[in-house]
């Protein structure tokens, strides 16, 4: 049994920890509101900016502009992985490095990542998989790194460097479930038409605004990807903090039973010593 120094040294030491991982579960819960507020948002967006796309899908210039058009067999692809820069979130990361292994051993096509977050490029750094990018979360805000990924992802596509491109993210549903999710990037996967298809005027012209509608259908596309991301991190790292403080009240409650258990048996002893002593004068 540990002596009652060393006992009331760790009670102190988880008490400090859980002090620690409430104030973390604090301020995850005061990010995540803010970033499930955002995704609410920019989830309403993407939803009427693909009403708009699946308007235009009975175009025939729509699908055969670039950023639309198949190409098969898709023999190279890139992988954008949406991790975060710090870790105390559960299984957040796990989960999408998990994921990113299944894609990396689908067959008949070589993949390369593009990595978001320094955990993904910590695991894979000194692997085999290519890595043709790389970006920490906190070097911009999420509308500035979307266009930045997005800038370089089409740029990459326009000159047949990959012939698809993919973004794997946690899909935010709540505090305590994020799904792991692949969505298609480019080619851009238009919408089916419309049941009732709306006629446009164009405003230069038709292709100005394809030309700059579709860049810009991406780009959110990505955005609400990483606003998702952001929010199931907080909403992970919540339930992680959360978790801690539980196990460390329960941790402090054992320690806390052996030091009583400790206390008694030296009571006991000295008792016993002192009994043993004075039966040894009176004999």
């Amino acid at each position: 049994m540990a002596s009652l120094k060393a006992i009331r040294k760790r009670i102190v030491s988880v008490r400090n920890t859980q002090q620690i991982t409430k104030a973390m579960k604090m301020v995850a819960a005061a990010k995540l509101r803010r970033a499930q507020e955002a995704v609410m948002q920019a989830r309403a967006y993407a939803e009427k900016l693909g009403e708009v796309v699946a308007g235009l899908a009975s175009e025939a210039s729509l699908r055969e502009h670039p950023l639309v058009r198949e190409r098969l067999p898709q023999r190279k692809v890139m992988l954008i992985v949406l991790t975060s820069d710090r870790g105390l979130c559960g299984g957040f990361n796990t989960n999408l490095i998990r994921q990113t292994e299944r894609f990396l051993r689908m067959p008949e096509r070589e993949t390369v990542l593009g990595l978001v977050g320094r955990k993904a490029y910590d695991f894979y750094k000194r692997r085999s998989t290519p890595i043709i990018e790389h970006v920490n979360i906190a070097t911009a805000t999420p509308i500035e790194l979307a266009r930045d990924v997005v800038a370089r992802a089409v740029a990459r596509y326009v000159a047949e460097e990959v012939d698809a491109i993919y973004v794997l993210f946690n899909q935010f549903r709540s505090a305590i479930s994020q799904v792991p999710t692949v969505q298609r990037v480019l080619p851009i996967e238009a919408p089916g038409a419309s049941d009732n298809p709306r006629e446009y005027l164009f405003e230069p012209d038709r292709d100005a605004v394809i030309e700059d509608l579709l860049p810009r259908y991406v780009e959110g596309k990505v955005f609400q990807a990483v606003l998702e991301s952001l929010a199931s991190e907080h909403g992970a790292r919540m339930t992680a903090m959360e978790n801690a403080s539980k196990n460390a009240s329960e941790m402090i409650e054992r320690l806390t039973l052996e030091m009583n258990r400790a206390r008694q048996a030296t009571i006991t002893k000295e008792l016993m010593e002192i009994v043993g002593g004075a039966e040894a004068l009176k004999g």
